[in-house]
């Protein structure tokens, strides 16, 4: 029994079910329910949410979702050996964990949770998979219904990542994804894991961030914005007239006022949807 729920400690419940990791899927186990609890309670109140969850693997960040008062818990899981383990977890809250075995990359997350029966407001918890955080966190920020259909996400990243989605102008980290982020939410590090709270250790250290939708971001159309900065970016060390050259780019930093000497890392987001906004 862990000190959570009635449930058995998660490497009991590795070694019974035999889930070694599997690389391919990118998975790294966070086994202290400690940490897992910590995660929960930096969501804030779950009592009268849905909370999406992609990849749960064993079940042990579900288990502190669930313990801290989740009402819903949807849960996407890819890989098969791990559904059963879900399974246990659902008997012991009923009626509060639904797992959706599939790709999350692949599936209409909106969907899966109306056909889930969810109800109330959404947040999204989760320790994500390192080979398709970014992808997952892009399509959250970049889709086309705004507000988005949840309210707050607390994931796990690569620091790395993490660094890059929270960054500001200026940083070493700003870039591509920190525009897109900085646009549409406001994106804080919690706090930071060392390898060794995840079995296999991986060889990075990881960091929860929050992120908080903005209720009115800037005016401007995604793939917009996505191309300029892909053109910045895609030469960051060049001037902004080299790099927007093949973007009508003296014309849209005349209309906007930005010197053409400036780079990429000087810009803020306000500067990149003007000149996505302009043709």
């Amino acid at each position: 029994m862990s000190h959570i729920d009635d449930l058995p400690p998660l490497r009991e419940v590795i070694d019974r079910h035999e889930l070694a990791t599997k690389k391919s899927l990118g998975q790294n186990f966070l086994l202290d329910l400690n940490i897992t609890m910590k995660i929960a309670r930096a969501a804030g109140d779950l009592t009268r949410h849905t909370v999406l969850e992609i990849g749960p693997g064993p079940g042990g960040l579900t288990r502190a979702l669930l313990a801290s008062g989740a009402k819903h818990v949807v849960a996407i899981e890819r890989d098969a050996r791990c559904i059963p383990v879900l399974a246990e977890i659902s008997d012991a809250y009923p009626g509060r964990l639904t797992v959706i075995e599939g790709d999350a990359l692949a599936l209409n997350h909106e969907q899966v949770l109306a056909d889930a029966g969810a109800s109330g407001p959404v947040k999204i918890a989760a320790n994500l998979p390192y080979n398709i955080a970014t992808p997952l966190f892009t399509g959250w920020i970049t889709g086309t219904n705004w507000p988005p259909f949840w309210n707050g996400m607390t994931l796990m990243f690569q620091r790395e990542v993490a660094q890059r989605i929270c960054a500001e102008p200026g940083d070493k980290a700003w870039g591509r994804l920190g525009v897109l982020a900085g646009w549409r939410s406001h994106a804080d590090i919690a706090f930071d894991l060392s390898p060794q709270a995840f079995w296999p250790p991986p060889k990075v250290t990881s960091s929860v961030v929050m992120v908080q939708p903005r209720a009115e971001p800037l005016p401007v159309a995604v793939s917009d914005l996505e191309k300029i900065t892909q053109a910045a970016f895609g030469q960051r060390r060049k001037m902004l007239r080299q790099s927007l050259k093949s973007m009508n780019g003296a014309s849209r930093l005349e209309a906007t006022g930005i010197e053409g000497t400036k780079r990429a890392e000087e810009l803020a987001v306000e500067d990149f949807v003007a000149l996505a906004n302009e043709k």
